[in-house]
């Protein structure tokens, strides 16, 4: 019998509207493949099924697991950024329905979500088991239990309902070896022909997005801006790494055996420890592998001597969370640092060849509709090669969900509420501006930038015409938002 069965949730019409047919990345999900490939070094039996990549329904989600017929099917709600696992628990949720319904499986959620809310998501949904923390142990833990004595009393980290009582255990300590328990993932278990990277990280050749690995090297971040929910499972903000030697390993092999060559360092802080990345950017310089791969950095981690090594290593995108022009806005979400800084940093890391993502935050707290402008007149300063605009939205697991909730402000009514992309989405308000305006002011602002002319002659001389016809089909649809029709 199989032990374990993953399903990686996803509903991409519903997140990203039309944006998702062709220009949305499909990630694959190396956490739930990290989790089988560790479960199966501990000789249990591990398969997964890609759901979202394989673009299929809740229903005939259910009809593979009735096939398959696991012991334990495992929903681990992430995605491609932290506000992923809120923006897919709708969709989540279906399939959990569609598998009790169609099977005898016991159903068990993580993730960042569950994590943050596991009371709510076990009361909400029709999973049997909701994990509290980080899963591994607890998959562990609740396969063998199943497969004995059914004492759920044992489980680190599991809430269940017991006689109709709703009942938690103790999370379970934060793993300190991550090459034992995040080891290189189980990539034969996956659709791996399936994938592709965004559209930017292509520019230089927008026709081959495809095949696309994606890749943690750490877990965690020491920051604590108010509207991220990265640390929702760990409890607390800290930073711990896998191995360097063991992440270049991971990269060669995505390299060699799958012909990979866009990847994605998925950590929400990868330039940020100097002895941890730059050794791996020294091992792959001795790999000699032909690699694009993009990586978080902030402002005030990234160090001049270091990017041209970075270059030769294959690293040619860095996102940047710039969020706002204005320092108090930017301090009052706990980021602080100067546009002076801002400026001469993206100009550095551009100098050496790479290219910046600048991503921008509309709606924060201290927001005005004056300072939202200086935002947006910022970005099309700095003129980076690609720029994300966001509404700041409450996060479960963020300060600002808390915060949220004490002020009692308007939060999404549904889960795909929280993706920036969709017809429902419900962004917080700020102190002086409604989130309808601040909605309105994001969409607008996607398309000054994107169809600025000088934007377009930029890209137009570094990825050639076709890039720049690329993004002016972009901008001629809008997205359709219910706010705004209000």
């Amino acid at each position: 019998m199989l032990d374990i069965l993953f399903i990686n949730p996803g509903d991409r019409k519903a997140v990203f509207q039309d944006l998702g047919k062709d220009l949305t990345a499909i990630e694959p999900p190396f956490q739930i493949a990290s989790y089988a490939s560790f479960l199966r070094n501990e000789g249990f039996n591990a398969a997964i099924l890609d759901a979202n990549a394989e673009n299929i329904s809740p229903e005939e989600t259910a009809l593979k697991v009735k096939e398959l017929n696991p012991l334990l099917v495992a929903l681990i709600v992430y995605g491609n950024q932290p506000s992923a696992s809120t923006q897919n628990m709708t969709i989540s949720g279906r399939i959990v329905t569609a598998v009790k319904e169609a099977t005898n499986s016991k159903v068990v959620m993580g993730g960042l979500h569950p994590s943050a809310l596991p009371k709510r998501t076990l009361e909400e949904e029709n999973a049997d088991f909701i994990i509290e923390g980080e899963e591994q142990i607890p998959l562990k833990e609740l396969i063998e239990c199943l497969k004995s004595d059914n004492d759920l009393s044992k489980v680190s980290g599991l809430w269940y309902k017991e006689d109709k009582k709703t009942k938690n255990n103790s999370k379970a300590k934060l793993i300190d070896d991550l090459d034992k328990y995040l080891p290189i993932a189980a990539w034969d278990l996956l659709p791996m022909d399936k994938y592709r990277a965004h559209n930017w990280h292509c520019f230089d050749d927008i026709e081959n997005r495809m095949p696309y690995g994606a890749i943690y090297t750490s877990l965690g971040c020491p920051y604590k801006c108010t509207f991220c929910c990265i640390n929702a499972p760990f409890g607390g903000n800290s930073i711990r790494y896998r191995t360097p030697e063991l992440v270049v390993e991971e990269i060669e092999l995505l390299s060699k055996k799958y012909s990979i060559k866009n990847i994605k360092i998925i950590d929400e802080m990868f330039v940020l420890d100097e002895r941890h990345y730059m050794k791996i950017v020294d091992l792959l310089i001795e790999k000699d592998l032909d690699l694009n791969i993009w990586a978080y950095a902030r402002v005030d981690t990234v160090h001049e001597n270091t990017l041209a090594k970075m270059k030769k290593a294959g690293f040619n995108w860095l996102a940047l969370g710039i969020e706002s022009a204005n320092a108090e806005v930017r301090d009052g979400a706990s980021k602080k640092m100067r546009v002076s800084d801002i400026q001469s940093i993206v100009t550095k890391i551009q100098d050496e060849g790479i290219r910046v993502i600048g991503n921008y935050i509309f709606g924060l707290p201290d927001d005005t509709k004056e300072s939202m402008q200086d935002t947006l007149d910022m970005a099309k300063e700095l003129n980076c090669e690609f720029g994300n605009f966001y509404c700041a939205m409450a996060y479960p697991g963020s300060e600002l969900y808390n915060i949220a909730l004490n002020e009692g402000w308007e939060l999404p009514k549904e889960w795909t509420g929280y993706s920036q992309h969709s017809y429902n989405i419900q962004p917080l308000p700020s102190k002086t501006v409604s989130a309808k305006d601040i909605v309105a002011f994001r969409d607008n602002a996607f398309h000054e930038y994107n169809e600025n002319p000088r934007y377009l002659d930029m890209l137009e001389e570094q990825f050639g015409n076709d890039v720049k016809e690329h993004m002016e089909e972009i901008t001629k649809t809008r997205l359709k938002r219910r706010i705004l029709e209000c």
